[in-house]
């Protein structure tokens, strides 16, 4: 409650005080709250036996966005409902995906087998591949770090890990060739934004402008030049974390990286103290991928990380993430509070 409140104070900040966009946000906070509680109350049994539907309801959504799904900004991801509302399936991925991992390594020997890890991996980059292709390459490298963590918890060996990490450098070359023109300029521009200051690396020039501007307790509220004046673009989304950064400062930034690491350290006790292999796997995972949300959006605005537009958790402006994180947080509730039953 105290992380979704200083969100939409930053919100409030990088929107200028308009009360239109903070309203909406914080409806939708409401809405996340609402479905936290509902999915907090139901068994992880429940979440079991569903998984595998719930995987196959998912790629039905992304076969469809990739028919009938609306253009925005020549990228196809979302799903209009007409007269109620437009979502992206994507991000309800982000859940399923590791539920069904979970579902599926559960009942087996763990350490798991290399053909359980290779069958894992299958089911982790259809939906990858997917998402990829709408394109979202964001989006998509999230929902396979997602899937991969609950492998990776499930006590994968390290000859696993090392040979897995020699062939994506082995294959990185090609892989290089496969990426679009402006993946690749997002990749080349994270390394020297000065190369096209006017361009691609206006993002990243503008953001570390305004972190570095803010100083120890930041220039106040509203009086942001970055910000305020719109040299910062993307400034109520994906960028979010600069506006704080200028208008309170390393102050304001510390006091929201504690709220996040309390929510990771709090998830982490949870998946801890589940008392069977599906739960101790879904929560860890479901904790890990939201602190891999915060590392990638800052790393991002920081410079330090490819501009992939990933946005940061009950920060960002946004509908279809906010929602798909509560639902999260009531996964973790649900696997607490009914720790006492046996799958």
């Amino acid at each position: 409650m105290v992380l979704s409140a200083y969100g939409l104070l930053i919100l409030y900040i990088a929107v200028g005080a308009n009360p239109g966009p903070v309203t909406a946000q914080a409806v939708r906070v409401g809405i996340g709250f609402a479905v936290m509680i509902v999915i907090a109350q139901i068994s992880p049994v429940v979440f079991l036996r569903s998984a595998p539907w719930l995987f196959v309801a998912g790629l039905a959504l992304l076969l469809a966005v990739s028919v009938v799904g609306t253009d925005v900004n020549g990228s196809r991801r979302w799903l209009r409902i007409p007269g109620i509302a437009s979502f992206q399936p994507s991000e309800l991925m982000k859940l399923v995906v590791p539920l069904l991992i979970a579902w599926y390594l559960h009942d087996r020997h763990l350490p798991p087998k290399g053909k359980h890890i290779f069958w894992a991996l299958a089911l982790i980059f259809v939906p990858v591949i997917l998402i990829y292709r709408q394109p979202d390459l964001g989006t998509s490298l999230l929902i396979a770090a997602s899937g991969l963590l609950v492998v990776f918890l499930a006590g994968v060996g390290w000859r696993y890990l090392i040979g897995a990490g020699g062939l994506a450098l082995l294959a990185s070359p090609a892989l290089w060739f496969l990426l679009r023109e402006y993946q690749r300029e997002r990749i080349l521009t994270m390394f020297n934004p000065e190369r096209d200051p006017l361009g691609a690396g206006w993002n990243t020039i503008q953001a570390k402008t305004a972190i570095g501007s803010g100083g120890l307790f930041g220039k106040g509220l509203f009086e942001g030049t970055q910000s305020q004046l719109d040299f910062l673009p993307e400034s109520q989304t994906d960028f979010i974390m600069a506006v704080l950064a200028e208008e309170l400062g390393l102050v304001g930034v510390v006091g929201l990286l504690l709220l996040y690491i309390l929510i990771t350290g709090r998830g982490a006790i949870i998946a801890v103290q589940a008392q069977d292999t599906f739960g101790r796997l879904l929560a860890g995972s479901v904790t890990f991928t939201f602190f891999v949300y915060v590392f990638v959006n800052i790393g991002m605005v920081s410079g330090v990380l490819p501009v992939v537009g990933v946005p940061l958790p009950l920060v960002s402006y946004g509908g279809t993430s906010i929602v798909t994180l509560f639902a999260g947080f009531g996964i973790l509730m649900s696997i607490h509070t009914h720790r006492r039953i046996t799958l």
